[in-house]
């Protein structure tokens, strides 16, 4: 997902986004334990969403006390 398509969002649903990210990397990393993970580089793109949605949730936040 790119930084425009996430800065277009609510607060709540960043959020949302975030946490869905979370679990689909824990899955992701389960399915890696266990042998299961066929493309590895899906878990670098998932981290890295992770990154990308908690940077432009912490600049509404940040926007949004001055």
């Amino acid at each position: 997902m790119k930084a425009s398509e996430l800065r277009v969002k609510e607060v709540p649903a960043l959020e949302k986004e975030v946490s869905d990210l979370l679990k689909a990397h824990f899955g992701l990393r389960m399915q890696k334990a266990t042998q299961q993970l066929s493309n590895h580089s899906q878990l670098g793109k998932t981290r890295r969403d992770i990154a990308r949605a908690k940077t432009v949730l912490a600049e509404k936040n940040k926007g949004a006390a001055k």
